[in-house]
């Protein structure tokens, strides 16, 4: 992977986690707002859904001879998307483990 993917995962990464924090602020001083989590990872799978798209989308132009579709261009698409889906795989099953470690916890 080349090191322009890495800086867009991380940046989109940075992103999400912007969102995070914003969303569990209180909108005004004294109130508390209920974490948005949910809400978040809606739209991380959604981001992930939407790049594994435009992947196969490439693909199959590739795959009917697209002069404007490249390789390469198919490609970084592919990985990217590869890269997305095992982030979010990689927070689900943390989020999972945390859980259970929660409800292992002694009383």
């Amino acid at each position: 992977m080349s090191e322009i993917d890495v800086r867009s995962v991380l940046s989109q990464i940075r992103a999400l986690q912007t969102q995070a924090t914003a969303a569990s602020r209180p909108a005004t001083p004294g109130t508390e707002v209920a974490p948005a989590f949910g809400r978040v990872m809606a739209a991380a799978m959604d981001k992930v859904s939407l790049t594994q798209a435009t992947a196969a989308d490439l693909q199959t132009k590739f795959q009917l001879g697209d002069a404007n579709t490249d390789l390469a261009s198919v490609m970084l698409a592919s990985s990217r998307a590869q890269v997305e889906f095992k982030g979010l795989v990689e927070t689900r099953n943390r989020m999972v483990r945390a859980y259970q470690d929660i409800m292992n916890m002694p009383l």
